[in-house]
């Protein structure tokens, strides 16, 4: 039988924050995969070698870890007042499906650059030199993210002396503000707190009643103690990850949280859904030694950090994660406030497997209800390497 050639789809593959994703311009994708449906999710799905059994993703541009596994399709804004429009897709590693069902927070660093240097971004709004406001729609949550990317001589400068925990070489600092972060999440009502309290008692089957900070900023987020579930906040990836007991007990957690959230309305669509809600566990700080050997005293830290994407325990911290992580530091009695000494912090400092990663945010109290009018950090992000990607036709 005669076999179809591979076709070539323009492409870059970038590092954002501590991830790396293939990235698209949406124009430049095969017409059929230029709407929302199974011919994009397919052609994804083999860009990045998934489904993959082996859990490797040879075949493909995936690194075969929830940060590695990753696609982005821009688009210039249809919206007043952005730039661009950004939607990211979490391709899952051994299974056959791209979940879209919320951000990647470090890819978003890579969005600016990329938009403008694919021609997105109007040329007027761009300084030869210093740094240029990008205005980033993040279609999936449907909110605004503020990029300040650096340019030299007109061209975006990717080279710097910034340094960022879980990122080998410096590189230029973004910074990026998501505005509004709370989560709108189908089902989830759009409140930060969707069952109303900072602190509910979570019921888990086979582990028990934990107390858990369910928040919707940056992406929906379930926050345990470490101490509740056996943990103290200085565990790096093989201590869980090579724990299968471990990670189906995070996944119980995981899903009755989705259920308790409004995320889903039956705990068997929990398995369809692995990029949101995330896990994360808090602790007090302490001693420990980072995955690179560095030594984070108790001292340079507010509080301890680790958190599951994609069904592992994360090797850094997930940039949406850091959203709702910075949110929820600013509001007292929220157990991230708690496990940073019990004070609402406009900014803290939180030790995460690879380091530390500071994150502000602005909260307030209105009515009874708590909002964020947006939270900040700073990431990076590099092109790898540009040109066009295959794939089997």
């Amino acid at each position: 039988m005669a076999h179809l050639p591979q076709i070539k789809v323009p492409a870059t593959y970038m590092r954002g924050g501590t991830s790396k994703g293939v990235f698209f311009r949406l124009q430049d994708l095969p017409p059929a995969a230029q709407q929302p449906g199974a011919a994009r999710d397919a052609l994804l799905l083999r860009v990045i070698g998934s489904p993959d059994p082996y859990g490797k993703q040879i075949d493909g541009m995936g690194g075969a870890t929830s940060s590695t596994s990753k696609t982005v399709i821009l688009a210039k804004s249809s919206k007043a007042d952005h730039d661009v429009d950004y939607l990211f897709g979490q391709v899952s590693i051994d299974k056959a499906f791209v979940d879209w069902s919320g951000n990647c927070g470090n890819l978003s660093a890579a969005v600016g650059a990329f938009a403008i240097s694919g021609g997105l971004v109007d040329a007027a709004r761009l300084p030869q030199n210093g740094v240029a406001v990008v205005r980033i729609w993040q279609a999936n949550i449907s909110k605004t993210i503020i990029a300040h990317v650096p340019m030299t001589n007109g061209e975006v400068q990717e080279t710097g002396d910034f340094e960022l925990d879980g990122v080998t070489f410096p590189a230029a600092e973004v910074q990026l503000e998501f505005m509004d972060p709370a989560a709108e999440e189908e089902g989830g009502g759009g409140a930060m707190f969707p069952t109303g309290q900072l602190v509910d008692d979570l019921e888990v089957p086979g582990v028990g009643t934990l107390k858990a900070t369910m928040i919707n900023a940056g992406i929906p987020t379930i926050f345990i103690n470490a101490d509740a579930i056996g943990y103290n906040g200085t565990e790096l990836q093989d201590a869980i990850n090579g724990d299968p007991k471990a990670l189906a007990m995070f996944e119980t957690i995981r899903a009755h949280g989705a259920l308790r959230m409004g995320l889903i309305s039956d705990l068997s669509e929990a398995a369809k859904r692995q990029h949101t809600p995330k896990v994360a566990f808090v602790a007090p700080p302490r001693d420990y030694l980072s995955s690179s050997g560095k030594a984070i005293a108790a001292a340079d830290v507010d509080l301890l950090v680790r958190a599951l994407s994609m069904g592992k325990l994360h090797h850094a911290m997930m940039g949406t994660a850091a959203v709702a992580i910075g949110t929820a530091a600013a509001i007292p009695g929220t157990l991230v406030s708690l496990a940073a000494g019990g004070q609402a912090l406009p900014a803290v400092r939180f030790g995460h497997p690879s380091g530390t990663l500071r994150v502000g945010a602005e909260a307030t109290l209105q009515n009874g209800e708590w909002s964020v009018t947006k939270a900040v950090m700073s990431r990076s992000a590099r092109v790898l390497m540009e040109g066009w990607v295959r794939v089997p036709g």
